[in-house]
């Protein structure tokens, strides 16, 4: 089978497509025929560096993300299960590739209405958004600040927070980042590459702070008394200075955690089950062919990207 091989940490160049075995499923796995991978940026810093969440010694395949059709099965697996569509993480690696064998107990079967590239785009991000709306239990009336809003993230917290009551403002990285987040449905949509973007805010309820740095520390001074910063990602480079003591003394909670593997889990399934029935959308701005995964990641690295990114195997 293709795939692509990371040798070395480095630049995007180091993702380099090539054969490699095929995969077999041994006892309680399922091997999946992958149609789409997911790219992520805590991707783009694991090739970069090898930080983050993932492990694997290189040479490796990397990749976490992938949806596909479940071809064969290991033993203990109910046959059943060959032929359903499905998503499904692998651990951060063997993703990138046109085959990927991973336990059976961990695959999502995606909903007859959902197509499998919009399911992929869902497997973290909509996971990820739904954990957030509701651990900071976004309430109708309130003022909600998005950072990173054309993101893939971003442009699901967009959608939740709305169908949950709240005015939205958005914050992007550019005009046009801006205008699709309005097109999401922010009520107001704003560039924080602006040095005056806090001024056209003004006071919010709740912040869901993806980007970190100095774009995250303005967006905490934002929040009023009693409001709620969810803290979950640093694209900019680095983590949002939200000094403790000040925030319990103005009231203001700091969420950094969502919840565990079967909260995770529950989030993911409300997430497909949402997009099944039309009420969220993931914004895919980006496919990339499996032998580009480096083009991938320097796209998302250059900023340049909306919505989600895409490999198609």
């Amino acid at each position: 089978m293709r795939a692509v091989w990371l040798r070395e940490f480095g630049g995007p160049a180091v993702l380099v497509a090539g054969d490699a075995p095929d995969p077999v499923p041994g006892p309680g796995q399922v091997l999946i025929e992958v149609a789409f991978a997911n790219v992520t940026f805590v991707e783009t810093q694991f090739r970069a560096t090898g930080a983050g969440p993932f492990a694997g010694s290189l040479p490796m395949v990397p990749g976490n993300g992938v949806g596909g059709v479940i071809s064969r099965i290991g033993e203990g697996v109910a046959p059943a299960l060959i032929g359903k569509r499905v998503v499904t993480s692998t651990g951060g690696s063997g993703g990138y590739a046109q085959r990927a064998v991973v336990d059976a107990e961990l695959v999502f079967p995606v909903p007859q209405a959902l197509s499998l590239d919009a399911a992929v785009a869902l497997l973290a991000d909509g996971r990820t958004a739904t954990g957030l709306v509701r651990a900071t239990a976004v309430a109708p009336g309130e003022r909600v600040l998005v950072e990173a809003a054309a993101g893939g993230v971003g442009s699901l917290l967009v959608q939740l927070a709305k169908a949950a009551g709240a005015e939205v403002v958005a914050a992007a990285g550019g005009a046009e980042k801006a205008a699709q987040a309005r097109d999401l449905g922010a009520a107001l949509a704003v560039d924080y590459t602006n040095p005056q973007w806090t001024d056209e805010v003004g006071p919010v309820d709740v912040v869901f702070d993806g980007v970190g740095g100095e774009v995250g520390t303005a967006a905490y001074r934002l929040v009023r008394p009693g409001g709620r910063m969810a803290i979950y990602g640093l694209s900019s480079g680095s983590w949002a200075e939200v000094p403790e003591e000040e925030a319990a003394k103005r009231g203001v909670e700091v969420i950094r955690s969502i919840g565990d593997a079967a909260a995770m889990r529950e989030y993911t399934e409300s997430a497909l089950e949402a997009a099944a029935a039309g009420q969220l959308t993931p914004v895919i701005g980006q496919r990339f062919p499996l032998e580009r995964a480096a083009d991938a990641h320097a796209a998302i690295e250059s900023r340049g990207t909306i919505g989600k990114t895409l490999l198609v195997a």
